[in-house]
């Protein structure tokens, strides 16, 4: 078996998930990286032998989109629905980091990380 790897990374959003209220009102920049696992055979020549990186992108996009109070729920949200797209994916790996969060005297960031294999 064949495994490819599809990587989506350093996609920047400006959203506005956090339970905090200024967070709600405000919003902030993140950035999302995926890297998505997918037997494939021998040969890729087509795009229906692979997965389309771009309907990967309308996926989290979609979800940037919706504010969401926790991160974790918005990882487990995405990594679901990526592999959603496509029954050969076997693991998703993705990244969501919250860039400059309102935290006083903290400098830095702050993120999740959820990685699920799926049963083939």
């Amino acid at each position: 078996m064949n495994l490819l790897t599809i990587h989506l990374h350093s996609l920047r959003f400006f959203s506005y998930h956090g339970l905090h209220e200024e967070e709600k009102i405000a919003g902030g920049t993140f950035e999302v990286n995926a890297d998505i696992k997918m037997k494939t055979s021998d040969k890729i020549e087509e795009i229906s032998q692979t997965l389309d990186y771009c309907k990967v992108y309308d996926v989290i996009k979609a979800f940037m989109n919706q504010p969401t109070p926790l991160l974790e729920t918005l990882a487990q949200r995405i990594v679901d629905s990526i592999h959603e797209l496509d029954d050969r994916i076997v693991d998703v790996s993705l990244t969501v980091t919250k860039c400059n969060p309102p935290i006083i005297g903290f400098s830095g960031n702050v993120g999740v990380s959820l990685q699920k294999t799926f049963d083939s």
